[in-house]
């Protein structure tokens, strides 16, 4: 799967505690969600019969229970607690931003001269900080949601997650103008395929195209490690800005040959993001798993965000 947040049985056992006790809900003495009324018998048939109807009555005129009735994951919930993340992310991501450039607007960077004097006073203090705390608790979150699940630590994490994408957009933005609101439509554009697409039945996850995504997935994160270090250690030439993604193969800049690869893995990611969570809410998993959903979500989209934001700046540096 695309997270190691969702490696917990809560997303693949159904829950045998998950049976609703609340009105207008399947009640005990039902039968797959539907009522089974004793038969009548002797003289109070009548009146037993007059009770079910009434209490039938009752049920179906009783609005549904939402994930607070219940204590269940529901879709509906899930999505407002993604919505909550994604609100603390871009937050702190105009905090990023901020303190990036200092407090000042992005300059007008079509003289060269200004765009150096701006790069110059660029910090990176944002960037790296969001980086390296959003890749701790994102560890912390995957390996501990096992024995329970902490919402602060995940509210934390869209924090650090906010201050990186601000940050590496602010950066970006300077170097190449305009490259950030095309890097946001391109991400929005390709979720919103996604799960249209999802959401419709024709894309699913399946167990043989999981294991190809993720040894895919796996290679990918070989190379873009061995790439860091390569630049780093200044193995590389000078300006081959974005590492091995600057090899050109047949004219084509490595990097866009790759990033067409990278947005299929993290597209097919959100499918198996989606799919986990339909299956918590079909297991009855409790509520607080969605904010593990969110996150879930939250750590593919970032993470497709990055990917698009660096193939557009590789096309238009070359």
């Amino acid at each position: 799967m695309s997270n190691f947040a969702f490696n917990n049985p809560a997303f693949k056992e159904k829950d045998p505690r998950a049976v609703a006790t609340y009105p207008g809900g399947p009640q005990a003495g039902t039968q797959n969600g539907q009522y089974a009324p004793p038969p009548p018998a002797g003289q109070f048939a009548a009146a037993q019969q007059a009770a079910v109807n009434a209490n039938l009555e009752g049920m179906y005129a009783a609005p549904p229970a939402g994930s607070i009735e219940t204590n269940r994951m529901t879709v509906e919930d899930t999505v407002w607690k993604t919505a909550g993340l994604f609100g603390i992310l871009l937050v702190f991501a105009v905090v990023g931003w901020f303190f990036t450039l200092g407090g000042a607007a992005v300059p007008d960077t079509t003289d060269p001269y200004v765009r150096a004097a701006a790069i110059s006073k660029i910090a990176l203090w944002p960037w790296l900080v969001g980086a390296l705390g959003g890749f701790v608790l994102a560890m912390i979150v995957s390996f501990t949601s096992r024995k329970k699940v902490r919402p602060g630590l995940i509210f934390a994490y869209a924090a650090f997650e906010g201050l990186f994408v601000g940050g590496i957009s602010a950066y970006f933005e300077v170097m190449w103008p305009g490259i950030v609101l095309q890097a946001s439509l391109a991400t929005v554009a390709v979720v919103a395929v996604t799960l249209a697409l999802f959401a419709s039945g024709k894309v699913r996850a399946s167990a043989k195209m999981t294991k190809i995504v993720m040894i895919a997935m796996l290679g990918y994160l070989v190379f873009s490690l061995l790439n860091v270090g390569l630049m780093l250690f200044k193995v590389l030439p000078q300006d081959m800005m974005f590492g091995l993604y600057s090899a050109k193969v047949a004219g084509i800049p490595l990097g866009l040959i790759i990033g067409v690869l990278v947005v299929f893995l993290a597209a097919y990611s959100l499918v198996m993001d989606f799919d986990q969570i339909q299956q918590g809410v079909r297991n009855g998993a409790p509520r607080v798993y969605g904010w593990l959903g969110g996150f879930g979500i939250m750590v593919t989209v970032v993470w497709l965000y990055v990917e698009i934001l660096r193939m557009i700046a590789i096309a238009r540096s070359n």
